[in-house]
């Protein structure tokens, strides 16, 4: 009776963290004025109406022969809809607004999938959801797995459209404008330890992506740590230095990618006469000198040369992040309490980011902050797997296809960012020169 109940129990909150994950990705689409759907804001990403098939798909795709056990109804559309892209070539896609369906066809599309999986899910979820959760045939395996996927692209749809110019968005009301007392720039001394890294496929409780296994300690030496990320003022300094125009703080690819895309200034930054503004969800307002400055891996990198500091590496991180005086580590950096509003900027509690030092309440055992939300930062470290990996063979490339020496490994979180992708295992990459994430950094000085 009693593992009946506790069955129903994981049943039903599975269901209702479904039904949440899509409000949040169709409130994104209800941003977009109905004659801009078919606008492609990033040129190395698929126009919008891709995702309004894609994450429908997604789930069909993933769930329909492996639970629900029905027949396709549109294999062009499952196929069509299944995958985005990642032009680590330099290539960018070239395709046109009446290559793809109409919009009509693309929303029954949906329609018609959310319709099935609402009545057949129910009775497809099996009692092994409540005992099974990292065994690669459960189904809360699964459905954490399409819950998660969704919630990312809640994310990555948002930086999408925060590229869409203002005019074709349908304004929402601006969330907080938090005010806090100077940010006082300043190292904090983390001691010599250990850092655990990734899940253990024996817990059997905490889900997790396939890049997150296995478990394992790494042992890092003592070294110093920004107390906050980078601020926006800090990186005009740098700029003003004329930190663009000096190619020995680059990279030879990250210069490369510098001078032949023309760039000059964060992509998030924009010039209005003689000052800079900062170009938010729905509008754009003068730059906050106080919030943590968006930008690339290479744009991060070429600064920290530039005040003779690194980037953490991804066990740098967490040892700042996790660790303590008293030699244990936590779940979260202020402690084993699940994230609320207080720790920090994310879980969709606002379109655009707060100052560095606005959530007290979220320091780390070390005193760092701003960890978790606010903007994912980046690390030293390229993205590859740990000992131990095995793919999900229901998606073998969601990690193995970006093993290629091209992603470099983001830790925390940003405004967008889903409370449950907080944990501590939680990694997330992207291409060095891609500049429209909601990504900071901090340094670090052995």
């Amino acid at each position: 009776m009693l593992a009946s109940r506790k069955a129903m129990d994981v049943k039903a909150e599975l269901l209702n963290r479904l039904t949440e994950a899509r409000v949040q990705t169709d409130r994104l689409f209800e941003v977009v004025r109905p004659d801009s759907l078919y606008e492609r804001p990033i040129a190395e990403r698929h126009r919008i109406v891709f995702y309004l098939g894609h994450l429908e798909a997604f789930d069909w795709n993933l769930l329909r022969e492996r639970m629900l056990g029905v027949e396709a109804f549109h294999p062009q559309f499952d196929q069509l809809f299944a995958f985005g892209i990642d032009p680590v070539d330099g290539g960018l896609p070239s395709d046109q607004p009446q290559d793809w369906p109409s919009l009509s066809e693309v929303r029954s599309y949906h329609q018609r999938i959310r319709e099935t999986l609402d009545a057949k899910l129910p009775n497809a979820i099996r009692q092994d959801s409540a005992t099974a959760g990292n065994e690669l045939t459960s189904s809360n395996l699964l459905l954490n797995v399409a819950i998660e996927h969704r919630l990312m692209h809640a994310e990555t749809l948002a930086y999408m459209l925060h590229q869409l110019p203002l005019d074709r968005k349908i304004p929402r009301l601006h969330t907080q404008n938090i005010r806090s007392a100077p940010v006082a720039a300043r190292l904090v001394e983390i001691p010599a330890g250990s850092a655990t890294l990734g899940l253990s496929r024996n817990d059997g409780t905490t889900f997790g992506w396939d890049n997150e296994f296995e478990c394992h300690q790494v042992m890092v030496p003592s070294f110093e740590i920004d107390q906050y990320k980078v601020t926006n003022g800090q990186y005009l300094q740098f700029m003003i230095a004329g930190g663009y125009e000096d190619p020995t703080l680059w990279s030879e690819d990250a210069w490369a990618w510098r001078t032949s895309s023309a760039i000059t200034h964060p992509a998030f930054w924009k010039r209005v006469e003689d000052r800079w503004h900062f170009k938010g969800m729905f509008q754009e307002f003068p730059l906050p000198l106080d919030g943590p400055a968006y930008v690339s891996h290479a744009e991060a990198s070429a600064y920290a040369r530039w005040v003779g500091k690194a980037l953490p590496t991804e066990a740098q991180w967490h040892r700042a992040a996790y660790g303590a005086r008293d030699g244990l580590e936590r779940a979260y950096p202020w402690g084993d309490e699940f994230p609320q509003a207080i720790h920090g900027n994310f879980d969709f509690q606002s379109w655009d980011p707060t100052p560095v030092n606005a959530h007290p309440s979220g320091r780390s055992g070390f005193g760092v902050s701003d960890l978790l939300g606010n903007g994912w930062e980046w690390t030293s470290t390229v993205f590859q797997p740990f000992e131990g990996f095995r793919p999900f063979p229901f998606y073998p490339g969601y990690s193995a296809n970006f093993f290629d020496g091209k992603h470099s490994v983001m830790k925390g979180g940003s405004a967008r960012t889903a409370a449950c992708i907080l944990r501590r295992s939680f990694r997330n990459w992207f291409q060095p020169n891609y500049p429209y994430i909601y990504a900071g950094f901090r340094c670090v000085r052995s």
